[in-house]
């Protein structure tokens, strides 16, 4: 099993300036001894490391904590995508370490839902960069919002030989209402019509309220499958950013696991090999 969708970081080191106090629950270091004995208790036999920090400093640290363990298969980074050195700085990202070491840097991650303009991933200067992902095989994950899914849509028209991987399913509104969002329905059935686009059945936790059933996040989480298909539909646990859950019961890695097996359970044992290994092997070049 392959957990697509994990943090590490040192508060204070390496540019992370996130999680902040008020984050309570998650405002300390977390260290890949402590992750990987979690995920391998569920089940899990490797990972992949997402940025959670807009900075070169983290990107280059957490390709160093990859390089050594056997446990992450695969980096998500950052990079300034609309600086004219992004070209030179990914060329630099996908060099070999110093032992000789294939880089394990798979994707790119902008963090959409924190730009000012909606529309910034359609930015002509981007295209440098996009450029250079396509010749070194990255793939991009966006991190969004409903808002910002019309435009990733037409991102995604523009660049079909570009994979894209909706992180967190785009963050629906789960909190807001007992029913699925409808606007959220309509912007995410377009993208899922689209071949190069996949989705993380992640992050659902901390969008529900307290007081919400587990069929709510339930019936999102079969919607997903029923959109983008076993094939394109890939499993990650958000560690440790599922711990502000403001239902203790998702906010832990086996609740949260135990959750979405549960709301799968009527998928053929294949579907859920794809969803919970080898969809995020094929999108994330891990083997």
């Amino acid at each position: 099993m392959i957990d697509a969708h994990h943090h590490l970081w040192q508060l204070g080191a390496y540019g992370c300036v996130w999680p902040t106090p008020d984050l309570s629950a998650i405002y300390r270091d977390h260290h890949l001894p402590e992750f990987e004995g979690i995920a391998r208790t569920a089940g899990v036999s490797g990972s992949v490391l997402v940025q959670s920090q807009t900075c070169d400093a983290d990107t280059d640290y957490l390709l160093q904590l990859a390089t050594g363990s056997g446990f992450i298969k695969a980096v998500v980074g950052w990079v300034d995508l609309a600086s004219p050195t992004a070209p030179a700085r990914i060329a630099q990202l996908m060099q070999p370490s110093a032992t000789g070491q294939a880089s394990k840097l798979r994707s790119l991650r902008p963090m959409l839902q924190a730009l000012a303009e909606d529309n910034w991933i359609l930015r002509p200067e981007l295209e440098p960069a996009l450029a250079a992902m396509k010749q070194h095989q990255l793939a991009l994950d966006a991190l969004v919002y409903t808002r910002h899914l019309p435009f990733v849509y037409e991102f995604a028209r523009r660049h079909p030989e570009l994979p894209l991987v909706i992180d967190h399913a785009a963050k629906p509104p789960v909190a807001a209402s007992n029913q699925l969002a409808p606007d959220w329905c309509d912007a995410m059935a377009k993208l899922a019509a689209l071949p190069n686009v996949y989705c993380k059945v992640s992050g659902l936790p901390t969008e529900a309220g307290a007081s919400q059933e587990p069929a709510l996040l339930a019936r999102y989480i079969t919607w997903l499958y029923a959109q983008f298909g076993a094939q394109r539909l890939m499993w990650g646990s958000d560690w440790p950013v599922l711990g502000v859950a403001a239902n203790p019961q998702w906010a832990s890695y086996s609740g949260w696991l135990a959750l979405v097996r549960r709301a799968l359970s009527g998928c053929a044992p294949e579907e859920l090999e794809s969803i919970f290994s080898s969809t995020s092997s094929r999108f994330y070049r891990l083997n």
